[in-house]
This record gives C-alpha cells, sequence and structure tokens, in this order.
C-alpha cells in the first residue's frame, strides 16, 4: 500500500512540475531568427527569447544543426525538437545590443504576394473584393533584414509603405488542400511590401513586379513564428507608424483570403518549397491614396507592427 501511494504520489509531483512548467513550454512560443554576433563566424540560427527578448544560439547548443532557415525548415521535424529542447534548457541569452538580426528566410525559392486581400483595403480603393487571389511577385534579393534601411532608387519618385502578414513554408507540396494548407506551413513574421507607386501604375505596361522588387524592398523579421505559437493568424492587429504616426490600422481578420486558401489556390500553379514566403496582402492607410499623397522620403523610419510577432524598423535612406 505504502508503495503503491509512494507511486501514486510520485505521479502527482510530476504532473504538477510539468503543469508549473507550462508557461515555459518551448511549443508556447517558438520563435526562430537568422543572426550574426561579433564572436561567430558567419550568420548563425537563433531563438529570440520572446518578443523583443536575446537571442539563444542554436548552433552552440548544437553544431550539428544547419546555419541557415531553408536548411533547418528542410529536416522538418528533426531540427524543430532540438531547437525545443535548446528552448527548455535555460541556456546563456546574447542581448539584442551584440546581435546583428538577418531576415528570418534568406534566399528563398519565391516570394509570393498578394493584392488586395484586405476587405478593409479594397473599400479604401473603391474597388469590389476579389473572386480570386490576386498573385503578383517580389524576387528574392529584395529581401532585406529586420531592421536594415530601405534605400529610395534614384528611378522611382512614389516609393510607399505597406505592413504585411508574411507566412513561412516548411513543407515542400503541390496541389495541396485546404484543409492540408497548415502542415505545410513553419510559421509567419512580419513583413514591409515597400513598393514604388510610379513603376506599379504607369511604368513597365502597369506590370507591378518591377515596382514591387528595387532592392531593399521586402524587409522581413524579426523571427519566424511557429504557427503553434500563434493562437490565431487570422486575428491580429497589424499596424504600421511613419515617423511615429500610425498610418495602417487593421487586423488579419478583415483578409479576404485567409492563409489556407492562398496556399490551396497558388499550389495549383507551383510547387511550394521550404521556406519559401507569402506576403498576405496590406490593410488601408499607404500613402498613395492620402489626399494629397504622401511618399516616403529620406529620413524617414517605418515600423511594421503585427501583434504577437513583433515590429520590424527600417530607416529610410
Amino acid at each position: 500500500m505504502a508503495a503503491l501511494m509512494l507511486v501514486s504520489g510520485r505521479k502527482l509531483l510530476t504532473a504538477l512540475l510539468q503543469a508549473q512548467k507550462w508557461p515555459f513550454q518551448p511549443s508556447r512560443d517558438m520563435r526562430l531568427v537568422q543572426f550574426q554576433a561579433p564572436h561567430l563566424v558567419g550568420p548563425h540560427l537563433g531563438l529570440e527569447t520572446g518578443n523583443g527578448g536575446g537571442v539563444i544560439s542554436l548552433n552552440t547548443f548544437d553544431p550539428t544543426l544547419p546555419k541557415t532557415m531553408i536548411q533547418f525548415l528542410e529536416q522538418g521535424e528533426a531540427t524543430l525538437s532540438v531547437a525545443r529542447r535548446a528552448l527548455a534548457a535555460q541556456l546563456p541569452v546574447l542581448p539584442r545590443s551584440e546581435v546583428t538580426f538577418l531576415a528570418p528566410v534568406t534566399r528563398p525559392d519565391k516570394v509570393v504576394c498578394v493584392g488586395m486581400n484586405y476587405v478593409d483595403h479594397c473599400k479604401e480603393l473603391n474597388m469590389p473584393v476579389p473572386k480570386e487571389p490576386i498573385i503578383f511577385s517580389k524576387f528574392a534579393s529584395s529581401i532585406v533584414g529586420p531592421y536594415d534601411e530601405v534605400v529610395l532608387p534614384p528611378e522611382s519618385q512614389e516609393v510607399d509603405w505597406e505592413v504585411e502578414l508574411a507566412v513561412v513554408i516548411g513543407k515542400k507540396g503541390k496541389h495541396i488542400k485546404a484543409t492540408d494548407a497548415m502542415a505545410h506551413v513553419a510559421g509567419f513574421t512580419v513583413a514591409h511590401d515597400v513598393s514604388a507607386r510610379d513603376w506599379l501604375t504607369r511604368r513597365n505596361g502597369k506590370q507591378w513586379l518591377l515596382g514591387k522588387t528595387f532592392d531593399t524592398f521586402c524587409p522581413l523579421g524579426p523571427a519566424l513564428v511557429t504557427k503553434d505559437s500563434v493562437a490565431d493568424p487570422h486575428n491580429l492587429k497589424i499596424c504600421c507608424r511613419v515617423n511615429g504616426e500610425v498610418v495602417q490600422s487593421s487586423n488579419t481578420n478583415q483578409m479576404v483570403f485567409k492563409t489556407e486558401e492562398l496556399i490551396a489556390w497558388v499550389s495549383q500553379f507551383v510547387t511550394f518549397y521550404p521556406g519559401d514566403v507569402i506576403l498576405t496582402g496590406t490593410p488601408p492607410g499607404v500613402g498613395v491614396f492620402r489626399k494629397p499623397p504622401v511618399f516616403l522620403k529620406k529620413g524617414d523610419e517605418v515600423q511594421c507592427e503585427i501583434e504577437e510577432l513583433g515590429v520590424i524598423i527600417n530607416k529610410v535612406v
């Protein structure tokens, strides 16, 4: 009897300890980053310790891990389980001031973008809500880090801001059903879809690509927040500030086509690969539709923020 009590007592103690640990469970807040630091050679993978926190080096924890996010994602559950262990291990944290954050994904196979995907943005444009997703692209060379500068190109006089929720693909797939789509998602991050309006509306036969893909026109970050760490990606506050003034403020619940539908739609045409990025559209409040229109100028600072995901801050030069 005493032995039985001891066993059930142990079970109770284990259960209590697990319950106590729950707020720190890694799956609750897995924030993957790519970063550089003075004492480390080349880019490294890390974990941001909470929104705006310091960084744990995953490659220091396990030197066999890949050093790029795409390779990390390609290995799927094997590498994710190592990251979970690292988060639970109370490792040394590098202060934020000592690291340089890179975009969470660099050199993806593709960056897929969605136009007119917020109900409130369609109203601003005085346009009907699209019946099918409007798809365009940016080249991967436009990607920069979360705190990098946005360079105004001499070829454009009308550079505008657009805060967006970005989806990062974690698993290869083609002809993906909407009901299976989330199994192909690694997580979410914040994107700034910088746009040269003159090249979107008047030049290049009004094709959008060139106006969207100047170098530095796709800041991403700060972290790839895994999907199990985000309560509901389609119910997050999303906002953009220029020089501290709120210019865009909405919620991802305004999205016309949600993540699942977008993945199902686009995967009819292309194969998704780990690391591919989907920019899911912007809410109202962009500069071109202000009266009079407002465009970015040298010295401006743009902050794009999404609830639970973080904030990216880009100086315009």
